[in-house]
């Protein structure tokens, strides 16, 4: 039996650029997406870079680029990089957001010290994104912030997602903030069910 030829192997993609620093900023505009993504990944050694991964994050459309971006800003974990993202939870793009969610996770201690101030973020979209960053945060201090957003927060859909991820990560310390949030909206029917469904959870974990 004749065996089939074997597919052709990709060609190697020539660089167009020097690895510095700088070249690889440089390569970020590439025409070439393959060349863009290259440089993308590369930069994720140069902690210099975050600043030009977060704008080339903002104006790339290629998926792939994209990625590579984001995964560069969450290996670098610095608060440069948590900068950079911080814009795109304001983004229209969803994609962006999700992106800049899943990355900002991924370096808890880098993204900790600007919660506070994104829970009191005048834009309450911004404050459910950031209720649902603390959802994937894996940092000691997401019980107490979810509960602040408990007691102090006055948007009723950001208090319903604190309830949402209270009712996967929470613990017996946060029922008495789950009830008095059930108390201080007593009249919405969808903070009852939510604070009822975290309460019954917790309590027969």
């Amino acid at each position: 039996m004749r065996k089939s030829n074997p597919s052709p192997l990709h060609p190697v993609q020539a660089r167009q650029h020097p690895r510095d620093l700088l070249g690889l900023q440089q390569q970020l505009g590439d025409p070439d997406p393959r060349q863009r993504r290259m440089a993308a990944r590369d930069l994720g050694a140069h902690p210099q870079a975050a600043l030009s991964l977060g704008q080339a994050l903002a104006v790339e459309t290629d998926g792939a680029v994209r990625e590579a971006l984001f995964t560069s800003l969450a290996t670098l974990a610095s608060e440069a990089a948590v900068q950079s993202l911080l814009p795109l939870l304001r983004s229209e793009d969803p994609t962006l957001r999700n992106g800049a969610i899943e990355a900002l996770a991924a370096m808890p201690q880098a993204v900790a010290p600007c919660v506070d101030g994104l829970l009191l973020d005048p834009d309450p979209d911004v404050r459910i994104f950031t209720v649902n960053l603390l959802g994937e945060l894996r940092h000691a201090s997401v019980p107490g912030w979810l509960v602040q957003v408990l007691r102090h927060e006055a948007h009723v859909n950001v208090v319903a997602a604190a309830l949402e991820v209270l009712a996967e990560v929470g613990s017996h310390a946060e029922l008495p903030a789950l009830r008095a949030a059930r108390e201080r909206f007593d009249d919405d029917a969808f903070i009852q069910f939510a604070a009822d469904l975290a309460i019954s959870r917790i309590e027969a974990a």
